[in-house]
């Protein structure tokens, strides 16, 4: 008999692919998400591999707490010795980029210039230290939240005045010099066991407000690189 397979997540739109896939082997499995249900702790967890699928952006499906929810699970799981596919570790990576820019300086790669503020006059303060464009930045966040371009102070403090002003979720707004590069594109790599599988090139020249905009599936905004294309280092 094949191991169930659960597959934790809080976004049923993100999770239609593999559901497919998973059908289509005929591979035994279960959902669980945690913006619907509750864990029952008290017992062990059932046999199987768990697959943590949890987004830093869960809030904004309204699920405010379902990566807190998600990491005593991951604890419950863990500590009975079950096979987790991205354990707590990565739960704390993916919720965080503060962790992540201490994690990518740990293997020498080098970040931009980050300030990391806990409320609105800490921001403001912070920005003086820029003498160039700088952005703010949610510590916890995807799809591009709370990334916004400033070319100076005065336009940063329009900004967090200003009723269009977006807190973190954690309430740890990022202060990030602004790199210009060349070309605009942003690659996301992505690895399996600690192997690199492959990587995706996003087209960023209309900045990153156009692309939280556009569809996913605009294959003008998107492209494969294969990995012949990449250096990494680690």
């Amino acid at each position: 008999m094949k191991n169930k397979i659960y597959v934790i997540h809080e976004n049923d739109e993100w999770v239609e692919p593999l559901r497919k896939e998973l059908q289509e082997i005929n591979a035994p499995f279960e959902e669980w998400h945690l913006g619907k249900r509750n864990i029952d702790h008290l017992d062990k967890p059932p046999p199987g591999v768990f697959y943590n699928r949890m987004s830093a952006s869960s809030h904004t499906r309204g699920h405010r707490y379902a990566p807190e929810y998600a990491a005593v699970v991951l604890n419950w799981l863990e500590k009975n010795n079950r096979r987790v596919i991205n354990n707590s570790r990565a739960l704390s990576l993916e919720i965080s980029k503060s962790l992540q820019y201490k994690e990518l300086e740990n293997f020498g790669i080098k970040t931009p210039k980050t300030i990391y503020c806990s409320n609105k006059e800490s921001i403001l303060k912070s920005a003086n230290i820029f003498r160039k464009p700088f952005i703010t930045k949610h510590n916890r966040g995807g799809k591009g939240l709370g990334v916004k371009l400033f070319n100076n102070k005065k336009e940063l403090d329009s900004y967090v005045s200003g009723k269009d002003f977006e807190p973190s979720i954690d309430g740890i707004t990022l202060l990030q010099e602004y790199i210009d590069a060349s070309p605009k594109v942003i690659t996301r790599v992505e690895f399996v066991n600690s192997k690199f599988l492959y990587a995706v090139e996003v087209d960023a020249s209309e900045g990153v407000q156009k692309i939280r905009t556009k569809s996913h599936n605009n294959k003008s905004l998107v492209s494969f690189v294969q990995q012949s294309e990449i250096n990494l280092k680690f």
